[in-house]
């Protein structure tokens, strides 16, 4: 049996109760160390097979998964963050499947996520952009030509970008080209929540000098959008004028 576990987005403690438990009962545990916290190895018991992905190729993975197969082992496959989100699992389920591997999957905290509980904001609020799109910058993976920075700009929604960093200079031009003005706030998030966190703000037009004097290259999340903002209206929700199934509006 092999478990997918989104390893969360960072800090050790904000992985799932029940990835924790896979954690500690797995015989093999193949990890991205090249995102995923290794304190989270520390949930293995001593005698794990670990294997860091990082340096292996779709094939090697597999190769681990069928020995470990063979031998009736349960492997975990610890993705970072939650491995829906740019986690490369796909192309393993495809050849699990083919093979008749049972595998399930457990989600995670993604650092989108995380990022917003350490700014303690909102990306949703009321007036102000009811749509997050998650996205990235065109780099060595093409996006297609309809899911362009410059075409999704146009909605100047809160656009949250992964594994763009590295692309800040053609980022900006980019966002700005599309729509948003240059006076939009941003932000940058190294490593959020790990110990080592860093918390940048700006705004769209200051968004490369940002990203190039704190030499920001990877594991960073960038925010756009007015949701950084002040400006909002209050929830209709919690309105005492608003009818809700379980409370009636007051005069």
């Amino acid at each position: 049996m092999v478990h997918f576990v989104g390893a969360g987005s960072g800090a050790a403690d904000l992985i799932t109760v029940r990835g924790a438990r896979l954690l500690s009962e797995a015989d093999v545990i193949i990890y991205a160390g090249s995102l995923v916290n290794p304190k989270l190895l520390e949930y293995a018991r001593s005698d794990c097979e670990i294997y860091n992905s990082a340096h292996m190729t779709l094939e090697n993975v597999i190769a681990v998964i069928r020995d470990a197969e063979k031998f009736g082992k349960t492997t975990v496959r610890l993705h970072t963050g939650d491995s829906s989100i740019y986690g490369a699992v796909r192309e393993q389920f495809d050849i699990l499947d083919a093979e008749g591997i049972a595998y399930d999957v457990c989600p995670g905290v993604s650092s989108f996520c995380g990022a917003a509980a350490s700014m303690k904001m909102e990306y949703t609020l009321p007036n102000v952009s009811q749509t997050v799109i998650i996205t990235r910058e065109a780099g060595k993976t093409q996006v297609p030509e309809r899911e362009s920075i410059r075409e999704l700009a146009a909605h100047q929604a809160t656009m949250i970008l992964f594994l763009s960093t590295s692309l800040s200079e053609r980022l900006q031009e980019d966002l700005s080209e599309g729509g948003y003005p240059a006076d939009t706030p941003a932000a940058v998030i190294y490593k959020a929540t790990w110990p080592d966190e860093k918390i940048f703000r700006c705004t769209v037009g200051t968004l490369h000098k940002t990203i190039t004097d704190n030499d920001l290259k990877k594991t960073a999340l960038i925010i756009i959008g007015n949701c950084l903002g002040d400006n909002y209206l209050r929830s209709m929700l919690y309105q005492s004028e608003f009818s809700t199934e379980f409370r009636e509006a007051s005069q």
